[in-house]
């Protein structure tokens, strides 16, 4: 086999140190990839393979791509769920001596990018990376596009992975020897298609002692030394990011450790069902609740009141600062119309600063941050006289940064090219160097003019033509035609077909000094801009305590501007049990162009009187847009923003619990009843006095007996907990059999739908009402639906049938029998004739009805009613 040339031994040896990346090698113009990563890299970006010394017996296999399109083609990579190690030639191949030095400057990972062509603008691009010791987790998220760094310690498989998903990382890290954890299946596949990298335990040794952590962030040594886990889950992913990066990541926030405690909890089932930040139709953010609230006019806070509606608050202090807030700005309409004008003209300060400290920003983000550093001074001169707590703190840290200003409108010019290396970026004025090699190139090119028109003069050719091109450099062109007139003193340069090309030693001179300026430009003007990112990147803490309140201000803005335009009104907050809404409204149907009014509706829940509401009606009557708009209203309220009802008071809700809908698992091996039981289960085994637990149907993937038993059952226990464990809950239910828990259980209270019966067909008045139903009136929204006349005939004649028997002998539910010591019913509540077999039974059997008057029946009718009340005041 061929030894390897330099070039490609060079390449192996920098392979190997990034052995679970593609390596983008630079040669000349292009980035190579060779070997294993070329056949990947031509099936992934649909590139040709071609092969190193193809004539040799083992050809390499190469594929590669130019290096001014190669963001486009790492992004690709990236969406496919690869890292991307970025080897540049460090040295000018001019001045190299053999191989040209290579060192790979980045390494591009899902949770690592900073570049706006990588991200999308409306949510954060988390790494997460924890620590697990059996049954207590240390979590840390880190952001480098904005900065944003945290950590928190949790006990339990399931607050960890709730947790986890919440906050959608694009790229996991954790230790080997997770592998071997009871829950590491279970991880496995909730995080399913994520970049999952372990390290090697062999690491966790120098990290353990956290010295990354001591160093940047004395500051939290306290909280370190509490939360040992979180910290060092945040050591991990700080020194992975800072070897991806190859820089130190001192942009990055303060550590924030936080305890999930302090926020309402909303697992991924919950997020889901109760369509938060994405529809469940598939319409992305279209027809979920941040679609309807997201009247952001910045990326900063957008991203933000994603963060406000996954993070709910349980401070009533916070939540009343930030509703006050939100009540100032709905009332001043110019003070808000102005603010919110202003913000749009602020790009994303968050991710420009970050870009800007790490090194990645080109002469375009710079003047991005100027225009929005124009916007600083316009928003602190509204906010100014504005009175709520949180409105003055956003006023004192939103600087107006005239030094910066000033020193990138000097500096920048207003169209600068997207390349930091090919000049065109300075200003005229800012540099003398700079403006005296510009004028040397500026003299240059009015020296061609002169040359060519005395070199027409002198050889009498009219056509003659001084030019340019990268590869020949400048030259004198003359057709064949006048080729008898060209002098001796002129050195051909290239032949054409129709012409040829000459050079001189006086444009030789020329060249060689023009060519040398305009080198010298590219060289000075990237020093220039270099100088310049370094000078902007000190005010860093600055930019970013100012980008994260234009965010704040954005998400209030916003949600003033939502509850003006929809008519929102604010909650009241505070610690008790009790929530009460009258006229609520779903706050995403309602702006969805439906064919029918929607109708408001009243809720009242609390721990004492009105723990469980079931909840009867047909299908399509409500029941389900009933349950999700009381979630999300509370959810809203304790996020700050108004609400959609006539009036609301929440008492704060620690977490919300739903069970809504049909759904499989079929890769983990669980039918739709098996989703159901564990969702359930989990709910039952969670759920605290503080919870809001929403059930729409349990049961329903089994047989009507087994469903209809196990419902019931639920019910109880949620009824029948200790006080601390007892949940606001709403249950829909087609069981109509359950409405009669509320003669037993008395803190159980029976809703229905309303519906009206005309012509054999119903009409839906979607209001809730007091009281239960005993109909669902499903063979009706069956026929609706399609389904023939026969077989609509024939399912009324086998409910009749049914219905028959769902009463025991004493008229009696036979759902409610137990083997138990209960409380009885009260008798009165249940009074039948046959609740006792004699005296009354005996006589009616004797009775001949065929043979009795219509007189005679009366008066015996008279009689066994006398009996009747006498047996009941026995």
């Amino acid at each position: 086999m061929k030894p390897h040339t330099p070039a490609i031994k060079q390449y192996l040896q920098i392979k190997a140190q990034y052995p679970d990346a593609i390596l983008f090698f630079r040669m000349g113009d292009f980035y190579e990839m060779f070997f294993e990563d070329a056949k990947i890299g031509s099936k992934e970006l649909d590139i040709a393979l071609t092969s190193r010394d193809k004539g040799a017996k083992d050809p390499i296999p190469l594929c590669g791509v130019p290096y001014h399109a190669a963001e486009s083609y790492i992004s690709k990579l990236l969406q496919k769920g690869f890292k991307v190690a970025l080897c540049e030639q460090v040295e000018d191949p001019k001045l190299a001596k053999g191989i040209v030095r290579r060192e790979v400057v980045r390494v591009f990972t899902p949770g690592l990018l900073t570049e706006a062509a990588y991200l999308g603008t409306g949510a954060s691009n988390y790494l997460m990376g924890f620590c697990a010791d059996e049954e207590v987790f240390g979590l840390s998220f880190i952001e480098i596009s904005t900065g944003e760094f945290r950590a928190c310690q949790i006990v339990g498989v399931e607050p960890f992975l709730n947790e986890a998903s919440r906050n959608e990382p694009k790229e996991i890290l954790s230790w080997r020897s997770f592998e071997n954890h009871p829950c590491f299946s279970r991880f496995r596949k909730a995080f399913e298609g994520r970049m999952i990298t372990y390290l090697e335990d062999s690491k966790r040794e120098r990290l353990q002692d956290l010295p990354a952590l001591r160093e940047q962030f004395p500051q939290v040594m306290e909280r370190i030394d509490r939360d040992p886990l979180a910290a060092l889950a945040a050591e991990m992913v700080l020194h992975y990011a800072a070897e991806s990066q190859k820089t130190a990541l001192t942009h990055l926030r303060s550590l924030f450790f936080y305890k999930v405690q302090d926020f309402m909890g909303i697992d991924e089932t919950t997020k889901k069902n109760l369509e938060l930040t994405e529809s469940l139709g598939g319409g992305g953010k279209k027809g979920s609740l941040l679609g309807v609230l997201d009247q952001t006019v910045t990326a900063m806070g957008s991203r933000r009141l994603r963060q406000w509606l996954h993070y709910p608050l349980m401070d009533v202090q916070k939540i009343n600062e930030r509703l006050q807030s939100v009540g100032e700005l709905k009332e001043k309409k110019i003070e808000r119309k102005d603010l919110r004008e202003a913000l749009r003209e602020v790009q994303d300060l968050e991710r420009l600063t970050s870009r800007i400290f790490l090194g990645h920003a080109n002469a375009r983000d710079l003047l991005g941050l100027k225009r929005s550093l124009l916007k600083m001074p316009d928003l602190r001169k509204i906010l100014e006289p504005l009175e709520t707590p949180m409105l003055r703190a956003l006023f004192l840290e939103i600087e107006a940064f005239p030094d910066l200003f000033e020193l990138l409108d000097s500096s920048i010019v207003e169209d600068p090219p997207f390349s930091l290396r090919e000049g065109g970026i300075i200003k005229a004025g800012y540099d003398e160097e700079l403006d005296a090699l510009r004028a040397v190139s500026k003299e240059g090119r009015s020296w061609i003019l002169k040359l060519e028109e005395e070199e027409r003069r002198k050889t009498g050719i009219p056509s003659l033509k001084v030019r340019y091109n990268q590869v020949f450099g400048y030259y004198i062109e003359v057709t064949k035609s006048h080729f008898h007139l060209v002098p001796d003193r002129y050195m051909r340069k290239q032949t054409l077909v129709n012409a040829e090309r000459f050079i001189t030693p006086e444009l030789k001179e020329f060249e060689e000094k023009v060519l040398g300026a305009q080198e010298k430009i590219c060289q000075l003007e990237y020093q220039i801009f270099e100088r310049i990112r370094r000078q902007v990147a000190e005010a860093t803490p600055r930019l970013q305590r100012t980008a994260s309140a234009v965010a704040n201000l954005d998400v209030l803005c916003a949600l003033a501007e939502a509850a003006d335009r929809y008519d929102y009104v604010r909650p009241e907050i505070d610690e008790g049990d009790a929530v009460i809404i009258r006229d609520g409204r779903h706050p995403v149907l309602e702006q969805m162009a439906l064919e029918e009014r929607f109708v408001p509706n009243d809720a009242e829940l609390d721990t004492k009187e009105k723990q469980i509401v079931i909840l009867t009606g047909p299908n399509m009557a409500g029941k389900s847009t009933y349950l999700r708009q009381v979630a999300l209203i509370i959810l809203m309220a304790q996020s700050g923003s108004f609400v959609p009802a006539r009036e609301a008071r929440i008492g704060l809700v620690d977490r919300i619990f739903t069970r809504i809908g049909a759904s499989d698992n079929i890769a983990m091996g669980r039918s739709t009843f098996m989703v159901e039981m564990m969702e359930t289960a989990r709910i039952l085994s969670q759920a605290t006095s503080k919870s809001l637990v929403v059930l729409d149907e349990i049961g329903r993937g089994t047989s009507t007996f087994d469903g209809l038993s196990i419902a019931w059952a639920v019910v109880e226990y949620l009824h029948d907990n200790p006080p601390s464990r007892r949940p606001k809950t709403l249950f829909a239910t087609h069981y109509h059999e359950l409405t009669e828990l509320a003669l037993t259980k008395e803190r159980v209270k029976n809703y229905n739908v309303a519906v009206r019966e005309w012509g054999g067909e119903i009409i839906f008045l979607r209001k809730i009402v007091e009281g239960g139903t005993n109909r669902s009136y499903g063979i009706q929204v069956a026929r609706l639906a399609g389904l023939p006349d026969p077989v609509i005939e024939r399912a009324k004649e086998i409910l009749s049938n049914l219905e028959r028997s769902e009463l025991d002998a004493r008229g009696l539910p036979r759902i409610a029998k137990t083997t138990r010591s209960v409380a009885k019913p009260v008798e009165s509540l249940q009074l039948s004739l046959f609740s006792r077999p004699d005296p009354l039974r005996s006589e009616l059997k004797r009775l001949k009805i065929e043979q009795l008057t219509p007189l005679d029946a009366l008066n015996i009718l008279n009689e066994l009613k006398k009996k009747a009340e006498s047996v009941g005041e026995s």
